[in-house]
């Protein structure tokens, strides 16, 4: 088994699971279901190809938060295509600078497939929606050793130095991780409506999956101690 991880860095991101009629919601973390159809675009797989969805939805999905980001909100206006009739103003939310570590696990010779995609994609790839394109390259690396937990461990801190810096004072960082739940874990998961079926816009599909949360500590790369000035040293001093 290998392990592909992504960056998902950019202005804004929106990963939205439910949408009820004109207000449009984000999750706090990238969605599986929004991850694998990036993939799947960046490999050019059509909406209602599910044959060549299914190997890219059964991949086990984690998601490591390196810089949550903040929730905004906008309100969007628009006309209908034919008759010119406005339409209800709609209300869609997104995190601002946020930055995530997404990791899929499955079988080498499909990862690498999709590795080589996201290098030069049939689509270019978004972060939940095409309003959000990405700042970074989305591909990071594909680890042939390791599980999904162990990667996420070992990928190095992809936070922004601007945030990075108020962490500067501790050697490691703990990171929360989401995850597919392991075997064992199956009891302890939550479950989400995030497993891709189809993408076919005339029947859009999705099944549960489970999800559990956890956290690993990596290190620090900005890490930096300054000296300890105490202003009392130098009466000790005059007083010897």
């Amino acid at each position: 088994m290998s392990v592909l991880t992504l960056r998902l860095a950019g202005p804004l991101q929106s990963w939205g699971a439910s949408a009820r009629f004109a207000r449009r919601t984000t999750e706090s973390a990238p969605t599986k279901s929004g991850v694998i159809g990036m993939l799947a675009a960046a490999a050019g797989i059509e909406r209602g190809d599910d044959a060549r969805l299914g190997p890219l939805g059964a991949l086990r999905f984690g998601v490591r938060i390196d810089q949550p980001g903040t929730r905004v909100r906008d309100f969007q206006t628009a006309h209908h295509g034919v008759t010119g009739k406005s339409m209800p103003l709609s209300e869609r939310f997104y995190l601002a600078d946020a930055v995530f570590v997404a990791a899929l696990e499955g079988d080498h010779p499909l990862l690498a497939e999709l590795h080589a995609a996201l290098r030069a994609p049939v689509y270019a790839p978004f972060l939940g929606r095409r309003s959000c394109p990405p700042s970074l390259p989305v591909e990071l690396h594909l680890h042939d050793h390791g599980g999904l937990q162990d990667v996420l461990r070992e990928e190095p801190w992809q936070a922004s130095p601007w945030y990075r810096k108020q962490y500067r004072g501790q050697d490691d960082i703990e990171l929360t991780v989401l995850r597919e739940a392991d075997e064992h874990e199956q009891n302890a998961a939550d479950t989400l409506r995030d497993q891709p079926l189809s993408f076919a816009a005339e029947h859009r599909r999705h099944t549960l999956r489970t999800q559990v949360t956890c956290s690993v500590r990596i290190p620090n790369p900005s890490a930096r101690h300054l000296p300890r000035h105490d202003p009392f040293d130098a009466l000790d001093e005059e007083s010897a």
